[in-house]
């Protein structure tokens, strides 16, 4: 009796119909939400890229100061005498 009834409701045409809808908003909802994940995905890497980009430039700073740094004693004498430190 209700194999009978479940075979009727499948194959009537409200439940076909009904199923394609189901399946159509299904498939556009999981499309949307891997669109949110791969944005979100996105803003990660950017503040990733972002902070890497800083800490390079921070790297950067150093090796220049460093490579300008006096030498000796008297590199750094003949620079106060010069003004140029």
């Amino acid at each position: 009796m209700i194999s009978g009834l479940l075979t009727t409701l499948a194959g009537s045409a409200w439940a076909r119909a009904a199923l394609r809808y189901g399946v159509t908003a299904l498939a556009i909802l999981l499309f949307l939400l891997a669109l949110r994940r791969s944005g979100e995905r996105a803003g990660r890497l950017a503040e990733r890229l972002a902070t890497t980009e800083k800490a390079n430039d921070v790297q950067r700073q150093m090796l220049e100061a460093a490579a300008r740094r006096p030498r000796d004693r008297n590199e750094l004498a003949e620079r106060l005498r010069d003004g140029r430190f």
